[in-house]
């Protein structure tokens, strides 16, 4: 096996169709072209993206430096590719974690989640792990900070002291703002942009 090849785990592997695992794989293959080393992170991104696709794009871009020519740094996508992969294992061990919890809590007669999961059903998708609806506006810490610190948070809009959401991302005093896409409207951490529902 070449030098930096990527080997992949069981829960990269694929079942038929492309996976992370594989896409991540390309993005390290220096045989290939920038472009198509920036597609396939881009790839990467339709199995990961806990901004949602465009803020998790938009923010790996600044993160890794990844230049408008990517020719002129191709090992930018590798940089950001491996930022994703890191934010990723996360949250798998998150989601093994709670699969473990859920099947012994159903052994004892609890079918139901205990409130503190309830959670997970509607706010943690892999894409909506703290979703940001504006793409330009993302928190600036590495991704899997923001996705260990989000995974472990209460659910997003509990009502502060002034009976304002709050956000679970940064939990500070930042207030919200409202940002339009056309079509919704969302409530916006004003610190760092994480929706925190629409208005």
């Amino acid at each position: 096996m070449g030098q930096g090849a990527v080997i992949l785990s069981e829960n990269d592997r694929g079942t038929g169709m492309s996976s992370f695992g594989t896409h991540r794989a390309r993005v390290h293959d220096g045989t290939r072209t920038p472009r198509h080393r920036l597609s396939d992170l881009r790839s990467c991104l339709q199995h990961f993206a806990p901004y949602g696709f465009g803020a998790t794009y938009h923010y790996l871009r600044g993160s890794a430096g990844i230049p408008n020519r990517p020719e002129s740094d191709p090992e930018s996508l590798v940089r950001a590719v491996e930022e994703l992969h890191a934010a990723r294992q996360v949250w798998l061990a998150s989601v093994a974690a709670y699969a473990g919890r859920r099947t012994a809590e159903k052994r004892a007669g609890r079918r139901q989640p205990a409130a503190d999961d309830a959670w997970r059903a509607w706010r943690r998708g892999w894409n909506n792990i703290a979703y940001c609806p504006d793409p330009r506006r993302h928190p600036a810490e590495p991704l899997p900070v923001v996705v260990r610190r989000a995974l472990c948070a209460p659910p997003s809009g509990r009502p502060g002291a002034d009976g304002r959401p709050v956000c679970w991302v940064c939990e500070g005093p930042t207030g919200t703002e409202l940002w339009r896409n056309g079509y919704w409207t969302y409530t916006l951490c004003a610190g760092c942009g994480v929706g925190l529902g629409r208005a």
